[in-house]
């Protein structure tokens, strides 16, 4: 496991907080569905690079 693969999932897991929080706050859905993109490109990408694969 290396810095990126690693910055990039608490990256990603800090994204999701934001999206309960924005779905509390009920804030517009397409705020929301970016959040979620750009959450989930992080947390795939993190996992991606993990070196577990090899």
């Amino acid at each position: 496991m290396n810095g990126l693969s690693t910055v990039l999932i608490v990256v990603g897991l800090f994204l999701v907080g934001g999206i309960i929080s924005f779905v509390k706050q009920q804030m517009p859905k397409g705020l929301i569905v970016l959040l979620s993109i750009a959450a989930a490109m992080c947390l795939v990408a993190g996992v991606l690079r993990l070196e577990v694969w090899s």
